[in-house]
Formats: C-alpha cells, sequence, structure tokens
C-alpha cells in the first residue's frame, strides 16, 4: 500500500481524499494546505493531520507519495520538490504550464527515479479501454479526425476571487477545466500536434476569463481534431474519433466526481450502428490505483511521460493561439 500526502483541501483535494479511503492500494496519511482555518474541519472529519507546508509532508519518513490538488502554477516546482525528497507525484491537470516547465517535472522525476502520475482519468473510462482495442485491432483504419466536447458549470458557484477562476492558473478560460482532458485524449490516439488555432470568449456567464473555448488541432500524422470546452452549461462529455473504416463516439452520463456510467456508439463501413451501455466505474480511482501500482514497481503507469509533455505543449500553443487570435506552432 502507498502512503500519501495530500496537498490542497479544496473542492478536488477533499474529492480525493474520499476515494482514497476507499482504496486497498493506497492510504491518505496526511493533508497540506496553507489555509488551515479552511482545512482544519475537514481535516478533522476525516481523522488525518493537517500541516500548512508542503516541506513537512516532504520531511517525513512515512509518506512515499504526494498528490498535489493545488494551484496550477505551482505542480512545476512542487514535483521537483518532491521527486528531489524521493516521493512518487501524482499530480492534478493541468501537469505543467508550459513546454519548459513539463520538461523541467519530468527530467525530476526521471533523475530521482519516482513514479509520475496525472490526473487524466478519462483515459481510465470502460468505453476508452474499448476504443483503444478498437483502434488497436485497426477496426477504424486510419483515424483521420476527432471531435470532442467536455463541458459543465459547476465553476458558476465559485466566489470571482477563486484561483481557479484567475487569468494567471487557468488562462483560455476552460482549458484547465474541461480542455486540458480532450487535449490528452486526443494526444493519445492521435500523437503530438503540429498547429492549433483556438478561441476563448465570455458568452454566457459573469466569468471573466471566458466560459467558451474552441480548438482546432493539426497532428503530426496529418489527422485533426476540433475540441470545445465551456462552462456555463450543464455536464455534457462526448469524444467521437472518425476513421477510413468507420467511427466511434462516446457519451458520458455525469462528470466522473459522481460517475453514472457511459453510452458507446460505433458504426463500422458496411455494419448497422452498434450501441452499448457502460455501468458507472471510480476512474478517478482507477487512476490513483495505477499510479500507486507504478509506484510500488507493479506495472508501468499507462500515461507515458512523452504523452504528458505533447499534452502540455499542445496547451502552452492553446493558450498563445487564443490571445494572438493566430494560428500557433506546438513546440514539442
Amino acid at each position: 500500500m502507498l502512503r500519501v500526502a495530500v496537498a490542497g483541501v479544496g473542492w478536488w483535494g477533499r474529492t480525493i481524499v474520499g476515494f482514497l479511503r476507499k482504496s486497498a492500494k493506497l492510504r491518505p496519511l496526511m493533508l497540506v494546505d496553507p489555509n488551515r482555518e479552511a482545512a482544519a474541519p475537514f481535516a478533522a472529519e476525516a481523522g488525518l493531520p493537517l500541516v500548512d507546508n508542503l516541506d513537512a509532508a516532504l520531511a517525513s519518513k512515512e509518506v512515499q507519495g504526494i498528490v498535489l490538488c493545488t494551484p496550477h502554477t505551482l505542480h512545476c516546482s512542487q514535483i521537483v520538490a518532491a521527486a528531489r525528497a524521493g516521493k512518487h507525484v501524482f499530480c492534478e491537470k493541468p501537469l505543467a504550464m508550459s513546454r519548459g516547465e513539463v520538461v523541467r517535472a519530468i527530467a525530476a522525476v526521471e533523475e530521482n527515479k519516482v513514479a509520475l502520475g496525472v490526473g487524466h482519468e478519462r483515459r481510465f473510462d470502460t468505453p476508452v479501454l474499448e476504443l483503444e482495442k478498437l483502434v488497436a485491432a485497426g477496426s477504424l483504419g486510419t483515424l483521420m479526425h476527432i471531435e470532442a466536447n467536455l463541458s459543465q458549470d459547476k465553476f458558476l458557484a465559485l466566489p470571482a476571487d477563486n484561483w481557479r477562476l484567475s487569468s494567471r492558473e487557468a488562462p483560455a478560460g476552460p482549458l484547465t477545466a474541461t480542455g486540458i482532458h480532450m487535449l490528452d485524449m486526443a494526444v493519445h490516439f492521435l500523437g503530438a500536434a503540429e498547429r492549433v488555432h483556438a478561441t476563448v470568449r465570455q458568452l454566457g456567464s459573469a466569468l471573466a476569463n471566458g466560459d467558451t473555448l474552441a480548438m482546432l488541432l493539426a497532428f503530426r500524422s496529418g489527422a485533426s481534431a476540433s475540441i470545445t470546452g465551456i462552462l456555463a452549461t450543464p455536464f455534457v462529455g462526448r469524444f467521437a474519433v472518425y476513421g477510413s473504416h468507420g467511427w466511434a463516439e462516446l457519451l458520458d452520463k455525469e462528470h466522473p466526481e459522481t460517475p453514472q456510467g457511459w453510452i458507446m456508439n460505433v458504426r463500422l463501413r458496411g455494419e448497422k450502428m452498434q450501441t452499448r451501455e457502460f455501468p458507472p466505474a471510480p476512474t478517478v480511482l482507477a487512476n490513483l490505483e495505477a499510479f500507486a501500482d507504478a509506484a510500488l514497481g507493479r506495472a508501468p503507469y499507462p500515461i507515458t511521460h512523452e504523452d504528458m509533455r505533447a499534452t502540455i505543449c499542445a496547451l502552452e500553443a492553446v493558450v498563445r493561439s487564443c490571445a494572438s487570435g493566430a494560428i500557433e506552432r506546438v513546440e514539442n
């Protein structure tokens, strides 16, 4: 069992602790949050000690790993610090904010021989695993295009000064909340992106950083992707892959915080569309446990460092494109 400290006890940090307490592979030992007043009631309820800085967790001989649910701009420096302390690191998305940061973070974990996980739980969705099999078998033929939309309205309830809404922590509006998941999925199936054109607008809310993001990406393989993320509409999750022999569409019924299952539609050339229903599964926990298996030497972590880097390089180009209004090259 991997013993971990959870840094960041906000909405998602508390959700992560809830999943960890159900795991047979990870055990939360302590919580880290500089805002002791806000975090103390939850820590008391969870029966976990609370410290107000990451150094205290890194100094603990009992703690083997760190789960980071902290503001995005802190991720790189915290990953590096944890790796140098010999701690395995699971970091919520986005792993970093730029190519330079992600290269530095990955170099630190590789140099110190610790495992690195990232909060892209979509890769662990049951129908995504089925889609991987279809693609590997060649059933869809050559992959040509991806359409994806991951949207939610949970942030409408946040106060205007919440860090998740700041232009520094969340450039390009929905990008770091929802768009990053679909970017990662596109990289997973199509490889590294080459060019991106993106726009962000404030259309349906008071979210000053923008609530509607649209991205068009070209990949080295020649394939393309159109990805949207909206923070002013109820939850919807759709991921569709179009190939030369057929297509597949994955539909999420609910946010992964409270999964309700999925629908998968597939149509191959010469056949009728086939629809499958998948029951709910705790994909957030599946991701955390895959990280634990990697940290304990049981199995490789399924998201490669190469994919982690490619996703952040694409994110950086999206931010640049939203600011410039131009097509931006992805610096891989």
